[in-house]
């Protein structure tokens, strides 16, 4: 692993999930991880109740939008965290994969998106602790 990480997450609308998790990780690595997110079929903009959520944490989202997936976010990334995009994220030979199941948090309101945004939130957390261990 280098000094500096690089974890990408993928979803298939880069709208909701992966947006959650690449703002909340950016959070809390402050700098210590490269964080970037992808949708292999980005939708026009981020889901209103993700950016209410995560503005409920003081993460604005307001200026973020859906990115397309690239072979070479892929091949730069250490770490490819898929959520809900199946076999369409491209696999490069030495990188390590998580999926993550999680509900889609498209058409819910924000009561049914806070337990998805935790849930991420947990995950990532933990990501992160295994990323850049304490000193």
């Amino acid at each position: 692993m280098p000094e500096t990480p690089e974890v990408l997450f993928v979803c298939v609308h880069n709208a909701g999930r992966s947006q959650m998790a690449a703002a909340l990780l950016d959070h809390h690595a402050a700098g210590r991880v490269r964080v970037r997110s992808a949708g292999s079929a980005p939708a026009s903009e981020i889901n209103p109740a993700v950016v209410a959520v995560m503005d409920e944490l003081g993460l604005d989202l307001s200026k973020e939008f859906p990115k397309p997936l690239t072979g070479e976010a892929v091949k730069g990334a250490d770490v490819v965290i898929t959520m809900g995009c199946g076999d369409v994220c491209p696999v490069f030979p030495g990188k390590r994969y998580l999926d993550w199941e999680l509900p889609d948090p498209a058409g819910k309101p924000v009561e049914q998106v806070r337990p998805i945004r935790d849930e991420i939130d947990r995950r990532v957390r933990e990501l992160f602790a295994e990323l850049v261990p304490a000193h």
